[in-house]
């Protein structure tokens, strides 16, 4: 059905052409410039958006423009000058740009206004993208790309209902908590490689917490040893980054069941009071930093963690339906700490859509994260008692143990 743009939907077909041209002429002027190629600017995007938006009045007219639009930039091509020819950047957002004023012929403002945004952020943010690929090493792009490969093509193969009796191994559900985990993880490692050494010590323990607090760890405590000067700030940074993980549970949590999470809340405070004042005592001492440097951390989102994670919460999800299915709750706790000396995350998510759906009574699921997380700061408490200098372990692995000593004394008597 034809579409007769009105006055509103042609000016702001004009207004998104022009948004988006400013941007394009702006960031290619160096470049047009240099070279006298010309890939439309303003004038260009916005007679582009307004054929788009009168080519919606007739069935025929819009295809026709699109096409008219691609054979223009592809002669550009066969121009003597090799110069003036286009990139594939430049090609798209032509496209897009007769697109959405038809988005705005058709009456799809806010779909219109959402791609012109993300188009003109794609345009202006070329320079920095690149910048930011420049950072990332071959192993951490080919572990990207094959988790992203393994998650795009088994996720939506792999069955969807239980292959046990108890409804635990459910091979989708399984992989799904792997992405959201192992998601989490690259996001806070991501940060880590944008931000690079202008981070500062803290921002890099912050964002370590994120990507893998213990995987932070390991890495401040043998750096303690390359730096015994420094082993006050890489205890600082493991107690940070340590930390960290109790607000990053709250938050995974949080998406399967608000009502654990908020009921956590108190108690994981708690556990972090005794690094708050470790924090604030070394923030009041202001020890030099001399030439301080945060450790090189390995990718967290290698396929070979992710399977080990799977494996990890399918074993605990199963033991945790045993259990609950002999009308054993109790017996959570032993389960949940023995669990947390490895990962804190697997229980954590079993133990929150247990409480979820109703299987699992709220004060035993709070019980059991705080014994997760009181076992998970016990094992790094031990990793850089092992592995620190007795500086660094004095400070670090101290508040690490009086950490899980909170957690374990609210998860047993409280």
């Amino acid at each position: 059905m034809a579409l007769a743009p009105t006055l509103s939907a042609l000016a702001a077909a004009a207004g998104c052409g022009a948004l988006i041209g400013s941007i394009r002429q702006w960031s290619d002027q160096t470049r047009r410039a240099e070279s006298g190629a010309d890939f439309g600017g303003v004038r260009t995007h916005t007679l582009w958006a307004l054929l788009g938006c009168l080519a919606a009045a007739f069935p025929w007219a819009l295809p026709v423009v699109l096409l008219l639009v691609a054979a223009h930039l592809i002669a550009l091509r066969w121009t003597p000058s090799a110069s003036r020819a286009p990139g594939g950047t430049g090609f798209a957002a032509a496209l897009v740009t007769v697109l959405v004023g038809a988005l705005m012929a058709a009456g799809s403002t806010r779909a219109a206004a959402l791609v012109t945004a993300l188009t003109v952020v794609l345009l202006g943010l070329k320079q920095p993208i690149h910048d930011w690929t420049r950072r990332f090493t071959p192993d951490d792009i080919r572990a990207a790309l094959q988790f992203a490969a393994i998650t795009g093509i088994v996720l939506p193969l792999v069955p969807n209902q239980p292959l046990d009796p108890w409804g635990a191994l459910n091979p989708w559900k399984i992989w799904l908590m792997v992405v959201f985990i192992s998601g989490l993880g690259f996001a806070g490692y991501l940060a880590m490689r944008l931000l690079g050494a202008r981070a500062g010590l803290g921002v890099t323990a912050l964002l370590g917490g994120v990507a893998s607090s213990t995987a932070s760890t390991l890495a401040f405590a043998r750096r303690s040893q390359a730096e015994p000067g420094l082993a006050a700030h890489h205890a600082f940074a493991t107690v940070t980054a340590c930390t960290v993980m109790l607000p990053r549970v709250i938050l995974a949590i949080a998406v399967f069941s608000p009502a654990l999470a908020w009921s956590l809340i108190g108690p994981f405070a708690a556990m972090a009071a005794p690094a708050a004042l470790f924090v604030i005592g070394f923030a009041l001492r202001r020890p030099a930093a001399g030439g301080v440097e945060a450790p090189a951390m390995g990718n967290p989102l290698g396929l070979g963690t992710a399977i080990k994670f799977a494996a990890l919460y399918a074993g605990i999800g199963l033991l945790v339906k045993l259990a609950l299915a002999q009308d054993w709750q109790a017996g959570l706790l032993p389960l949940s700490f023995v669990s947390g000396l490895t990962d804190v995350d697997a229980i954590a998510l079993n133990v929150a859509q247990s409480a979820r759906d109703g299987t699992l009574d709220p004060s035993i699921a709070t019980r059991a994260v705080l014994l997760a997380a009181a076992a998970n700061s016990l094992l790094k408490a031990g990793l850089a008692w092992g592995i620190g200098t007795p500086r660094y372990r004095a400070s670090a692995a101290g508040v690490l143990v009086a950490t899980a000593a909170v957690g374990a004394g609210l998860a047993l008597f409280v």
